[in-house]
């Protein structure tokens, strides 16, 4: 969550006060937003669910050569 920018310059409230901000800065701020507006979910590029199960294999096996691999590094 991205808080809320503070601004350091204070305004005079008095009656008759302008609240005319023309002393060179806007109040637009680039990428605000609460929980209750997440953003959209956004396409993964890659996912183990749309792998086919001979992809899902593997791909495990190869992760479980890599642990046995460094198992077998540490017990040097």
């Amino acid at each position: 969550m991205v808080p809320a920018a503070s601004h350091a310059h204070h305004h005079d409230h008095a009656p008759g006060h302008s609240h005319a901000h023309g002393h060179g800065h806007d109040h637009s701020h680039a990428h605000v937003h609460d929980a209750a507006s997440p953003h959209p979910a956004q396409e993964a590029p890659w996912s183990i669910l749309r792998m086919t199960m001979a992809a899902r294999l593997a791909a495990a096996l190869a992760v479980c050569a890599v642990l046995w691999g460094v198992v077998f590094l540490a017990m040097r």
